[in-house]
């Protein structure tokens, strides 16, 4: 479980294959700041722009920590597997941690892409288009994960072809994740908000599906 609070940006070192078929995952060699994995055992979970995984080793001295992703995970996410991608990084909430964003599991629902990032006043308007599948879960000031990071959606516009949101980056999250370096049309993983989740099974409980007879 996660917060969406980052701590710390990390890089894609180098990528090696699992094997030859497009079935098979990838190794990826993580590069973290300094100190960084002090703390880390073999088994972690560290989230990766939104997606959490499991840290398979790791050199202190070098801060550097390896993951395995599999291709299905990788069909499901945006960029994991380019050498040079800027990575947000969060490791595992611990039971008394403050919950400074809201709750994530680390499981990417879609893919969106980036429409609008620009400057405006002091901050930056980040606008998303996402699949349309997600819009039924996106509300005005609720919460949604991008790359990894806890934000809230300032305004939302259903459009045809999926969902565009307007989010509000303040310098202090340009200065402290990797969204500062994202441009339009950027792929970016997004996670939806977990109670949103809860709320669309209760309502299918509200309107059951009416049984069908089995005739013999």
């Amino acid at each position: 479980m996660f917060t969406g609070i980052i701590t710390g940006v990390g890089r894609i070192a180098a990528v090696h294959d699992l094997g030859r078929s497009l079935d098979h995952g990838k190794r990826l060699e993580i590069s973290t700041p300094a100190h960084y994995l002090d703390d880390v055992s073999l088994g972690d979970s560290i989230a990766l722009n939104g997606a959490c995984m499991t840290v398979t080793s790791f050199k202190t001295a070098d801060n550097v920590f390896t993951i395995d992703i599999s291709a299905e995970s990788l069909a499901k996410t945006a960029r994991l597997d380019e050498i040079g991608t800027t990575l947000n990084l969060e490791k595992a909430m611990r039971a008394n941690d403050r919950l400074g964003g809201h709750i994530v599991s680390g499981h990417v629902d879609g893919v969106g892409k980036v429409a609008t990032f620009e400057l405006v006043g002091e901050s930056w308007l980040l606008q998303i288009l996402a699949p349309l599948g997600l819009a039924k879960y996106l509300a005005y000031k609720g919460s949604i994960t991008v790359n990894g990071v806890s934000l809230t959606v300032n305004r939302v516009q259903d459009q045809a072809d999926g969902c565009l949101i307007s989010i509000n980056l303040i310098p202090h999250t340009i200065a402290n994740t990797a969204l500062g370096s994202l441009v339009k049309s950027d792929p970016v993983n997004l996670e939806i908000d977990t109670v949103a989740r809860y709320v669309e099974r209760m309502l299918q409980f509200d309107n059951p599906p009416t049984a069908q007879k089995v005739h013999p």
